[in-house]
């Protein structure tokens, strides 16, 4: 924008867990502005993981936010022109964007899942980032490599 930035629209909290990040990630998730139907998959997904976690003292709700935070990354790589040449340059990252980063990768890789549901799919992405383990979570450990290995490059920051 040429004038000033946007104001930040404020998010309603979902019906079920009275929580504005759960509305977050299903706005997200949700396609062709569907977000009934995008509600009733994070839903059932959190059923699933209710159903197939091992951790019994803690909800699925508790377990997604868990996944979502090991999915998380800390650091990123921005490209700078500096003389000529273009420099990958390892740069921190805002607090809301970790958590969009966190939220896309999550939802892209359980659609990438092989399971019958959608619902399936990011019931397995949860558990697996859960247990540090999974796609999205590789994603995060190839961005932290990526810019461990710029580091040279980080005297370039803008």
């Amino acid at each position: 924008m040429r004038k000033r930035q946007a104001k930040k629209r404020p998010l309603l909290p979902d019906p079920k867990f009275n929580d504005q990040l759960v509305t977050r990630f299903v706005n997200n998730l949700m396609w062709d502005g569907k977000k009934s139907t995008a509600f009733k998959v994070f839903y059932d997904a959190l059923e699933i993981v209710d159903a197939k976690k091992q951790d019994a003292e803690k909800s699925s709700l508790e377990t997604w936010k868990d996944a979502l935070t090991n999915v998380m990354p800390h650091v990123e790589v921005r490209s700078r022109r500096v003389g000529g040449a273009t420099f990958q340059i390892p740069m921190q990252i805002r607090p809301d964007r970790k958590i969009s980063y966190a939220i896309k990768w999550m939802i892209l890789y359980a659609r990438r899942r092989n399971e019958k549901s959608m619902a399936a799919k990011l019931a397995s992405e949860i558990l697996a980032a859960a247990k540090e383990e999974g796609a999205a979570v590789k994603k995060r450990m190839d961005t932290h490599k990526m810019a461990e290995a710029n580091k040279a490059f980080s005297h370039f920051r803008f």
